[in-house]
């Protein structure tokens, strides 16, 4: 089951990459992110967007090439690098 921090990153996608989020419900936390196995469609373009929104909105850097594939896996281990390094403001209920 999907979260409300995971379901607000993905509206969030859905913005940043032009995506109807209709989709939104047909993802899973654990479904791949990007790539052709991504129910978003999302592809190498979309990810660079979705890294710098992630700076933008939430303050979060995703560096390192190889890192930001383990990141960006799916909007679980995304949602999971948000939180690990966000301000207080983001860990507060």
């Amino acid at each position: 089951m999907i979260t409300q921090f995971e379901r607000e990153i993905l509206q969030a996608i859905c913005r940043t990459c032009n995506l109807p989020e209709t989709q939104i419900d047909s993802v899973q936390p654990d479904d791949p992110l990007i790539g052709p196995d991504s129910p978003l469609g999302i592809d190498s373009i979309d990810a660079l967007e979705i890294v710098v929104m992630v700076q933008k909105e939430y303050g979060v850097r995703i560096e390192y090439q190889d890192s930001s594939r383990i990141i960006l896996q799916s909007v679980a281990s995304l949602a999971a690098h948000i939180l690990e390094h966000s301000s207080e403001r983001l860990r507060q209920p």
